[in-house]
């Protein structure tokens, strides 16, 4: 028992640690131009791109069928299409945000909600990771807090820009790292015995994130500053990150 409690609190300090600090540095940038926002939501969607192509599909691949890839793929999307409506819904009946920033509020918020599904699995990962060997599992988690940050920094930036209070917004962005420690502990239980959950949670958070780029930060990227900031931030964003899964 005090094996998985350890697992878990690495999972929970890796995981809150990377996104804290993003959203932290998000919150005190004090350029709100659209074109710096622009920029910040472009290299989000790039790196998240290199985790998805170079991380969790490769990772998923490794350990299952293409099946099975494909099923979790499509509910990770189908997933994020609901999560997406309902925020819509609720802020087109608010009244308190209007506009550009209704807009950039709701993209914080479905950036926060798909960052939370995709930790999950990262979380399951570095559990699982832990259980086969400590070097591992700690490789494994350092080089997903390194990435977690830009990812808060996406998360952080818009809702500020929003109009939401500091203390909230770093609250929720902490919030969404918990589901890292919650998936480290369920990665300690499970370990090696059910590869296909793993490859089925790593394909979900996949599909979550690729709708995440698709629908929400490229197209609100583009619609704050139409130039060459927005191609420059996506293509470094994708390289970066293919140095971060590497790590």
């Amino acid at each position: 028992m005090s094996e998985i409690l350890k697992t878990t609190l690495i999972g929970l300090f890796f995981g809150t640690f990377g996104t804290t600090l993003g959203g932290i540095l998000g919150v005190i940038i004090k350029k709100n131009s659209n074109k710096f926002l622009s920029f910040i939501l472009s290299f989000a969607s790039g790196l998240m791109m290199s985790i998805i192509c170079f991380d969790l599909i490769p990772e998923a691949l490794g350990i299952s069928n293409i099946s099975n890839i494909f099923l979790g793929l499509i509910i990770g999307i189908i997933m994020m299409i609901f999560c997406d409506i309902l925020v819509d819904k609720k802020f087109n009946k608010s009244v308190r945000f209007e506009g550009n920033k209704n807009s950039l509020l709701k993209t914080g918020i479905i950036v926060s909600l798909g960052l939370a599904i995709h930790n999950f699995p990262e979380g399951l990962a570095i559990g699982s990771g832990l259980e086969a060997s400590m070097k591992l599992g700690l490789s494994l988690a350092i080089a997903i807090c390194l990435h977690d940050v830009p990812e808060g920094i996406s998360m952080a930036v818009p809702m500020k820009n929003g109009g939401m209070n500091p203390v909230k917004i770093v609250f929720y962005v902490i919030l969404s790292g918990v589901t890292t420690g919650i998936g480290a502990f369920f990665g300690a239980i499970v370990g090696s015995i059910s590869e296909q959950v793993i490859s089925m949670c790593l394909s979900f958070a996949a599909g979550a994130m690729l709708y995440i780029v698709s629908g929400e930060l490229i197209p609100e990227s583009n619609k704050l500053y139409n130039g060459k900031t927005t191609a420059i931030g996506n293509m470094m964003g994708f390289i970066i990150g293919i140095f971060a899964t590497q790590i």
